[in-house]
């Protein structure tokens, strides 16, 4: 008897907490879980009593519970795992039919899936989910992109179990064709860590370079999440350092400095390569992340080499608000990077994205969502193509006023012997971006002398190129030109 509105399959922790945010929403839910016990944990232990969750022992028992058109959403492990339920399913679907694909899959895998199912007549959706389990359980943020035929099936479930605005607009919304909505979770993530690695920053000089105790910064933590840089992140850093373990140290004193990654990161400044946008930030952030990971080379290290031995002299109180206006004028940097990379994928891909939607989508229910977001969803409603933030009236006067406390701050932190990679390449890429002329006009000439690589001129038209026999011995022969 088809009585489920959507089937879910995959019962981990964000699956399960869907599948009761679903039900929370009316929505009946069919589930299926690869070991049948977990399933069955699941009925009887937290939707229990709940009569509209319905629990089957296979895939064809899941599907033949749906109204049509059916909604297969998969909660499985990114990769091939993905491609194999997908397999497991497609038996038992019919044209018009929607599979959903809600993990952390990369892009690419969702363009081609698009495509295979689209032969095959089944609508498929790649849907960027975010906000970890109390988001999948409260509301998160939803990316959802794909075959734009599958959108009205799936808008009222999807827009209804989000997160939503103070204004009470859902953080969900169409993103685009293919595997645009993986794409935008991926940046979402790849921002995500470099506002990690960027309050880590601010963490480090807190405590190792003015001496700060857990109490102080918690308080400092919790007084700049009542001003502009109020987020998710800062927030749950404010509590981070007020918790104790049992025998009263702060636990975060006895956690291995040692960070992981799931691969999000990475693939955000793979595609940044691919496609020539100085995504700078979250490939610090990234390398940071790796630089930590090699713990026992850092400890033989730390044995051998040495740094300044400066200690902090000045007004403390100063250099905290330094620091505030530097993480400001850091994460204006880090999201005008990553809205250019999502401008330029659109390009490449021939995706059509809101870029306004998109923050508007980040508004709530994920993991970088701040009040800053509304900042940028506004810049985008005034200038939908607007080439980058910095160029928006609001964001340029916050970097021009906030760019003096970075420089002082990444000043200060070279001095005392802090590293502090993201917050020094978002000045250097300001630094950049500002000028007129960079030194790639030497580089140009070097490239034309070892490798007849050819030059354009400021006196001649672009898209002419000329090269030089610099040695008089290389010949006038230059090489084909092409990009990488």
């Amino acid at each position: 008897m088809s009585k489920a509105d959507i089937g879910l399959i995959g019962l981990a922790v964000m699956g399960q907490n869907l599948v009761l945010n679903m039900n929370d929403n009316g929505y009946g839910v069919a589930v299926y879980n690869r070991t049948v016990q977990k399933m069955t944990d699941f009925i009887e232990g937290p939707a229990k009593g709940r009569d509209t969750i319905y629990g089957t022992q296979t895939i064809e028992e899941l599907v033949s519970m749906l109204k049509r058109p059916r909604r297969v959403m998969l909660m499985v492990k990114a990769g091939e795992v993905v491609d194999h339920f997908i397999e497991q399913v497609l038996p038992f679907l019919e044209e018009g039919d929607i599979i959903i694909d809600g993990g952390n899959s990369h892009f690419p895998d969702s363009n081609r899936r698009a495509k295979t199912l689209a032969e095959k007549g089944i609508l498929f959706i790649g849907a960027g989910v975010s906000g970890g389990e109390e988001g999948a359980r409260r509301g998160p943020s939803i990316m959802p992109g794909g075959n734009e035929k599958a959108w009205p099936a799936i808008k009222d479930i999807f827009q209804d179990i989000s997160a939503k605005t103070e204004t009470n607009e859902a953080c969900c919304d169409w993103v685009g064709n293919d595997g645009s909505g993986h794409y935008v979770k991926m940046v979402h993530n790849g921002i995500e860590y470099g506002d990690m690695q960027l309050i880590g920053e601010a963490y480090q000089l807190l405590k190792d370079g003015l001496g700060f105790s857990y109490p102080e910064m918690h308080e400092i933590f919790s007084k700049w999440n009542e001003g502009p840089l109020d987020s998710y992140l800062i927030e749950i850093t404010r509590d981070i350092l007020n918790f104790k373990d049992e025998d009263g140290v702060y636990l975060v004193e006895k956690i291995l400095d040692s960070a992981g990654q799931k691969g999000t990161g990475k693939w955000t400044g793979i595609s940044a390569l691919d496609l020539g946008v100085p995504v700078t930030l979250i490939g610090e952030a990234v390398f940071a992340r790796c630089l930590s990971a090699i713990k026992d080379e850092r400890l033989e290290a730390s044995k051998i080499l040495s740094g300044p031995g400066v200690k902090f002299e000045g007004d403390k109180q100063s250099f905290v608000n330094d620091i505030e206006k530097a993480l400001l004028f850091a994460k204006i940097i880090s999201y005008t990077q990553g809205f250019m990379l999502m401008r330029e994928a659109a390009k490449e891909n021939s995706w059509t994205l809101n870029y306004g939607s998109i923050a508007l989508m980040w508004r709530g229910g994920c993991i970088i969502r701040s009040a800053f977001l509304g900042k940028i969803k506004e810049a985008y409603d005034k200038n939908p193509e607007l080439k980058s933030l910095l160029l928006d009236d609001y964001f340029k006067d916050v970097v021009l006023e906030s760019q003096g406390a970075l420089r002082r701050v990444v000043a200060k932190a070279v001095e005392l012997g802090i590293p502090v990679p993201t917050l020094s390449t978002s000045l250097a890429f300001f630094d950049g971006y500002r000028s007129e002329r960079l030194p790639a006009n030497l580089l140009q000439a070097q490239r034309d002398y070892f490798g007849a690589h050819t030059y354009e001129r400021l006196d001649k038209p672009r898209g002419q190129f000329f090269h030089t026999n610099w040695t008089g011995k290389g010949g006038n022969v230059s090489s084909s030109t092409y990009d990488v």
